[in-house]
C-alpha cells in the first residue's frame, strides 16, 4: 500500500490492474505514478480513476496522457481538473476530447486554456463551448481564434460575448468572415463597442445585416 512500492511497480504490469484496484488508489499513490506508468494505463483504467485522485496528478503526468486516455475521461473527471491541469493538456490530447467533454468544462477552466490550445480546438469543439464558458475567455484567447473557428460560432455564442471580447474580435482580420446570420445576433452594447475602424472593415453585406438588427 505504500506509494513508494507502487512507484517501483513494473510499468508493463500497470495495465493489468483491475478497475476496482485503480479506484482503490489513494491520492498519494496516484501522484506517485511515473509518467510511464500513467501512460501505460488503458482507457477503462483512466475512466476508473476517482476525481479526488485525478486532481492530485502533477502537470507532467497530465502531459503524459495519450489522446486515447484523454478522450476516455468522464465528464465529471474533466470538470474536476484544476486550471493548471487543463493548461497542461497537450493540444493533440485536447482536440481528441469529445464534444460532451468540452461541454463539461467550467467557466474557471476555459480561461485557463492557452492561446495555442484555443487555436487548436476543432470547429465542433468551438460550437460545443457553453456560452458562459465562452464569455469567460480572455481577450487574448478570443484573438487566437481562427477564421474557421469564428465561422463555427453559434449565434447564441456570438450574442453571449462580452463587449471587451467583441472589441477584440472586431480587431481581427477574421471578423470580415462573420456570416450575415451571425452579425444580427450582436447586441446593442456589442455594436456600441465597435470602433469606426472596425465598422470600416465590414463588408457591404455585413453592414446591411448590422443595420437590420
Amino acid at each position: 500500500g505504500d506509494h513508494r512500492d507502487l512507484h517501483s511497480f513494473p510499468t508493463r504490469r500497470s495495465s493489468a490492474l483491475k478497475t476496482s484496484q485503480v479506484q482503490a488508489l489513494t491520492s498519494a499513490q496516484a501522484r506517485a505514478l511515473s509518467t510511464d506508468q500513467l501512460a501505460a494505463l488503458i482507457t477503462a483504467q483512466m475512466a476508473a480513476l476517482e476525481t479526488r485522485e485525478l486532481i492530485t496528478l502533477k502537470t507532467a503526468q497530465i502531459q503524459a496522457l495519450s489522446s486515447a486516455q484523454a478522450s476516455a475521461l468522464t465528464s465529471d473527471q474533466i470538470a474536476a481538473l484544476t486550471t493548471a491541469q487543463v493548461a497542461a493538456l497537450e493540444t493533440r490530447d485536447l482536440i481528441a476530447l469529445k464534444t460532451s467533454q468540452i461541454v463539461a468544462l467550467t467557466s474557471a477552466q476555459a480561461p485557463a486554456l492557452t492561446t495555442a490550445q484555443v487555436a487548436a480546438l476543432t470547429t465542433a469543439q468551438i460550437a460545443a463551448l457553453e456560452t458562459q464558458d465562452l464569455a469567460a475567455l480572455k481577450t487574448s484567447q478570443i484573438a487566437a481564434l481562427t477564421t474557421t473557428q469564428i465561422n463555427a460560432l453559434k449565434t447564441s455564442q456570438i450574442a453571449a460575448l462580452t463587449t471587451a471580447q467583441t472589441a477584440a474580435l472586431a480587431k481581427l482580420p477574421q471578423v470580415a468572415t462573420l456570416t450575415t446570420s451571425q452579425i444580427p445576433t450582436l447586441t446593442t452594447t456589442q455594436i456600441a463597442a465597435l470602433t469606426t475602424a472596425d465598422l470600416n472593415a465590414l463588408s457591404t453585406a455585413q453592414i446591411v445585416a448590422l443595420t437590420n438588427t
